[in-house]
C-alpha cells in the first residue's frame, strides 16, 4: 500500500464498530462516518444484523441513497426507498434438525427479510428486532431462509465453537458471535462477498476499499478489503487477518482510523 493510497469506499461493521453494547453511537462516530460522506466516499454498512435492525443505523447516520450489506452478505438492499437487490437463500431443514438433535435446549430464528424472525421460542430481550412469530420446527423448515439463528445463553463462546465443529455443517457459511451465538447462511456469502458485488458495480477494486470490524463475521471481509482494521476488543483470529488493529471502540478506534484518511 503506497503513501498516497486513499480508501475509495468504506466498509463498516455495526456492532463494535459503530455502536456500543447497548446499541448507542457516540456522537464522534456519526461525526467521523460524516466526513467520509461529506467527501464523497461512499459509506457501505456491512452487518449481521437484518435489514429491519440496519435500517435505525443508516437512517441516524443520514447516508444518501445507496446500498448496504446485512444478514452477513446474503441481503444486499437500496435505500430509500427499500428495494431488496440480493437475497440469497438456502434449505434450512437439515442445519435445523442437526441442531435439534446436537443441542435440543437452543433457540432456533429464522429470519423474514424486512420483517422480522420465525423462532422456536422467545429469544433474550434485545436479541433481535421487527415481527416475531413462534412457530414449529417444521413450520420454520417449510421454505427457504437467508439464515438461521441459533442462540443458547447458557453455553459459552467456546461451546459453541465446539458446537459448530461437531454440526459438521456443509453448505453453508456461519459465523459465530459473542455471546453464544451462532449464524447460519447459504454456502459461500459473507459479507465480503457483498461488498464484491457493490464494489464492482461502482468498479472499485478490493484494493481501494477500507473495512472496519471486530467480529468473527468480519474476517473475510477484513481479508477482502485492501486495507482491514479491527477493533481493539477483537477476538484474536480476527486481529490475526487484519491490516491494522486500532483502539478498542470506547477509546475512540472507529473514529482514529477514519480520521487518519478524512
Amino acid at each position: 500500500m503506497g503513501s498516497d493510497w486513499r480508501p475509495r469506499m468504506v466498509a463498516l461493521d455495526i456492532d463494535g464498530t459503530l455502536v456500543d453494547h447497548l446499541g448507542v453511537m457516540p456522537p464522534e462516530v456519526r461525526a467521523a462516518v460524516r466526513s467520509v460522506v461529506a467527501a464523497g466516499v461512499p459509506v457501505v454498512l456491512a452487518t449481521g444484523r437484518s435489514w429491519h435492525g440496519t435500517q435505525p443505523v443508516f437512517d441516524h447516520l443520514d447516508l444518501p441513497y445507496g446500498p448496504a450489506v446485512s444478514s452477513n452478505g446474503a441481503v444486499i438492499v437500496e435505500y430509500p426507498p427499500l428495494t431488496i437487490r440480493r437475497q440469497v437463500t438456502f434449505d434450512p431443514t437439515d442445519v435445523i434438525e442437526k441442531v435439534t438433535r446436537m443441542a435440543p435446549e437452543a433457540l432456533i430464528a429464522v429470519e423474514e427479510v424486512g420483517r422480522g424472525y420465525r423462532m422456536t421460542g422467545e429469544f433474550p430481550e434485545g436479541d433481535l428486532s421487527g415481527e416475531m412469530t413462534i412457530e414449529t420446527l417444521d413450520q420454520l423448515s417449510a421454505r427457504p431462509v437467508t439464515r438461521v439463528i441459533i442462540r443458547d445463553p447458557e453455553r459459552s463462546d467456546e461451546e459453541f465453537v465446539q458446537l459448530a465443529e461437531e454440526l459438521g455443517l456443509h453448505g453453508v457459511s456461519y459465523f459465530i458471535g459473542y455471546s453464544a451465538w451462532l449464524d447460519i447462511a447459504p454456502e459461500a456469502v459473507d459479507k465480503s462477498s457483498a461488498l464484491a458485488d457493490i464494489a464492482g458495480v461502482w468498479g472499485i477494486e478490493a484494493a481501494d476499499v477500507l473495512a472496519l470490524g471486530d467480529g468473527r463475521n468480519d474476517i473475510e471481509m477484513l481479508t477482502w478489503a485492501g486495507r482491514g482494521v479491527a477493533l481493539g476488543e477483537a477476538p484474536d483470529e480476527v486481529k490475526a487477518v487484519a491490516d491494522h488493529v486500532t483502539d478498542d471502540f470506547l477509546a475512540g478506534g472507529t473514529v482514529t482510523e477514519l480520521a487518519r484518511w478524512f
